[in-house]
Parts: structure tokens; C-alpha cells; sequence
């Protein structure tokens, strides 16, 4: 199942979308104003994916480790 909110875009303050996919535990929000885009697990609140114009990668990989699974711990 999947359920849209239009929320604020944390980059650039400008109206953007935040998915929920339920069947793959994942959330996503974008912003077509400035091309944000945050990918994160559900289950975990892990950062799976992001890119965020202006923003430098380094930084980035710093605040949030980058994980490429989705799956809850025990």
C-alpha cells in the first residue's frame, strides 16, 4: 500500500512528497523545486539512499551511514 503527505523539503523550505511504502518498509520524499531526495527504511529510520543539492556528500555520509538493507533488529 502506498500513502502520500505533502510535507515541507528540509533543503529548501518549498512544498514537497512523502511516500510510505508499506510493502517494501520504505519511505521517500522528494522535492521537484530543488531535486531533494531522502530514502529511508520504516522499520529502522536508516538513510538507504539521499541526495541533496548543496549539500556536500561527505557531510552527508557523516551525519547519516549510508545502510543498503532494510530489516528491523532484534
Amino acid at each position: 500500500m502506498k500513502t502520500v503527505e505533502t510535507v515541507r523539503c528540509s533543503n529548501c523550505g518549498s512544498l514537497a512528497e512523502r511516500h510510505y511504502l508499506s510493502s517494501s518498509n520504505v519511505v521517500r520524499t522528494q522535492c521537484e523545486v530543488c531535486d531533494y531526495l531522502m530514502i529511508t527504511c520504516s522499520l529502522t529510520g536508516r538513510v538507504l539512499e539521499s541526495y541533496a543539492p548543496g549539500t556536500g556528500m561527505l557531510k552527508l555520509r557523516q551525519l547519516y551511514p549510508v545502510a543498503l538493507t532494510c530489516e528491523a533488529r532484534s
